[in-house]
């Protein structure tokens, strides 16, 4: 996943509304959204090269995402396993924020750089690993955004969708208002881009909300709306090479009460 607008409502009626883009490469294999084969309880997609995901929730009411991290200063550890296990491993561990302290205390040291998002539906984590070090922090209730960046830093395509998750809210066009801010490939000004190493062309072309490319792209726009009945609403828009349209998926699930 690389790019996240969600709104975190606490004892609201939807405590958590969330939209996502992934951009991978268009060869690496993955499942569309649905319950997992080996793991029923988990429903999202799922990377068939490594057997992560970058976006699922589990039925025992769990949610989970990681991006991750764009910083050439920031080496990877050999060996470092693949941070879409993380979302896995956030779904099914029996202490949450335990595990996640775990995390922040070294373990994250061990993966590439990378975000994690993950939340009960009332309480909501944001675990950083990057050149600057490790951190963990309780996301406080409102409108967020992530990026490959950390939580809320202003890239020009985070902010886009930040307020068209606001807009698909305030007029009550949830999600398409959200979704059509997600899939704008138009790149931005060169003035606001970030300088994250990478050398200016490839800055320009990773600017937009929505990356069109034959080998690299937007693969897949996700969208959940979590609500405090215990029904969790999941769709997923899936794209090819050149950001062609192949397929969509809607699910309505009912969560399991913690046991």
């Amino acid at each position: 996943m690389c790019l996240i607008a969600f709104d975190h409502r606490p004892g609201s009626a939807c405590p958590l509304r969330l939209v996502a883009n992934r951009d991978e490469f268009h060869a690496r294999p993955a499942a569309p959204l649905g319950a997992w084969d080996d793991a029923p309880e988990i429903v999202g997609g799922r990377d068939l090269e490594a057997g992560g995901t970058w976006l699922a929730v589990h039925r025992r009411g769990r949610v989970a995402a990681v991006t991750n991290v764009r910083d050439p200063r920031l080496k990877v550890p050999p060996g470092a396993p693949s941070r879409g296990a993380l979302v896995r491993e956030a779904l099914e561990c029996d202490d949450l924020p335990a595990w996640l302290d775990r995390l922040s205390n070294g373990a994250a040291g061990h993966y590439a750089g990378f975000n994690l998002l993950a939340g009960d539906g009332e309480r909501f984590w944001h675990l950083h690993r990057g050149f600057d070090g490790i951190w963990l922090r309780q996301v406080p209730p409102g409108l967020h955004g992530l990026s490959n960046a950390s939580l809320n830093t202003p890239w020009p395509k985070l902010i886009a969708a930040r307020q068209g998750l606001a807009a698909s809210l305030r007029h009550g066009q949830w999600p398409e208002d959200a979704l059509a801010v997600l899939g704008d490939a138009r790149p931005a000004d060169d003035s606001q881009l970030p300088e994250t190493g990478v050398g200016l062309e490839v800055e320009r072309r990773l600017s937009p909300p929505f990356i069109v490319g034959r080998d690299y792209g937007t693969r897949a726009s996700t969208w959940l709306a979590w609500h405090d009945d215990g029904r969790i609403e999941l769709g997923e828009r899936r794209f090819g090479p050149e950001g062609v349209r192949l397929g969509e998926t809607q699910l309505r699930l009912e969560l399991k009460a913690e046991s």
